[in-house]
């Protein structure tokens, strides 16, 4: 059973930084497209990034563009978000996802496997 686990979340001043990974288990990790997504309180989950299983390409909600990095290694089964200049709006917890076969990388229903998340928060 492929499981994903979340570590990196804490509390940060707007305009800094924190680093997301991800660890996926019981599975081989090339096989899978991963994201990321996030959930606000009192609003729905959305989609921050997601990158390809081989050839690395990316993909970015316009909200973070320019901010944040997705990053893969499939020889240590992890990702990465790399989130700078963090504003109080990116305060949600944050979950990995994983997708066998992506239909639409940014829809919640294209990914088999997520998660617990991990809370990040930003302060103004």
């Amino acid at each position: 059973q492929v499981q994903l686990v979340e570590s990196g979340g804490g509390l940060v001043q707007a305009g800094g930084s924190l680093r997301l990974s991800c660890i996926l288990s019981g599975g081989t990790f090339s096989d899978y497209a991963m994201g990321w997504f996030r959930q606000a309180p009192g609003k729905e989950r959305e989609f921050v990034a997601a990158i390809t299983r081989n050839d690395g390409r990316t993909y970015y909600a316009d909200s973070v563009k320019g901010r944040f990095t997705i990053s893969r290694d499939n020889a240590k089964d992890t990702i990465d978000l790399q989130m700078d200049s963090l504003k109080p709006e990116d305060t949600a917890v944050y979950y990995c996802a994983a997708a066998r076969w992506w239909s639409a990388f940014s829809k919640q229903y294209s990914y088999d496997y997520w998660g617990q998340g991990t809370q990040v928060t930003v302060s103004s």
